[in-house]
């Protein structure tokens, strides 16, 4: 049976099978069947050959040790923390070691895979905050404008976000409490002057 004939995707009107042509067309396809339009958005791996793909193997013979999550699959691992054997579908390759989900998800939250990250600090959005917040009660720069750039220098090569960011919102916050260190040193010169 080919690969072709194995994806089964029916017409929702009559379920008769939608022929591979009328797939991604980006518009409405009349259904082989019935006539009726249809449009069917699949993804192109649907057309793959199950043993092309990481299915997992079959167990063949009784013997043989088969998956933990799945036990009519063979097992090619053991989990490197909890010893459970995992078939190729259940394998998370991680810093050169095979996990299962379960032991990966436990050493997340447990905080003993220090590799994972879920979260960052935006210290470039602290900083920011620091230096624009005080405009509008303007004393606190006083204290604000000195803790911007305390914190646009000690945290300047921290990776800013999960997603890669430029350094502008550290370049503005600098920016911003340089004009306000300005600011309030030139009202302090002008009070004393008088």
């Amino acid at each position: 049976m080919s690969s072709e004939t194995k994806v089964l995707i029916s017409c929702t009107k009559c379920s008769a099978p939608l022929a591979r042509g009328s797939f991604n067309r980006g518009a409405l396809v009349p259904c082989p069947s019935c006539g009726a339009l249809t449009r069917a958005d699949v993804f192109p791996a649907i057309f793959n050959s199950l043993s092309e793909g990481r299915s997992g193997e079959l167990l063949l013979v009784d013997d043989e040790a088969s998956c933990f999550y799945h036990p009519n699959k063979r097992a090619a691992v053991s989990c490197s923390s909890c010893g459970r054997f995992l078939c190729s579908l259940c394998d998370v390759e991680f810093n050169d070691r095979h996990l299962c989900a379960t032991c990966l998800d436990a050493g997340k939250k447990k905080g003993k895979m220090q590799d994972i990250e879920n979260h960052r600090i935006l210290y470039d959005n602290i900083a920011l905050a620091f230096a624009i917040a005080p405009l509008i009660i303007w004393p606190a720069t006083i204290l604000t404008a000195p803790l911007t750039i305390y914190f646009v220098i000690r945290y300047w090569k921290r990776p800013s976000s999960i997603i890669k960011r430029s350094k502008i919102r550290h370049l503005i916050a600098l920016l911003i409490s340089g004009i306000q260190i300005t600011g309030m040193s030139f009202l302090i010169y002008s009070l004393s002057v008088k």
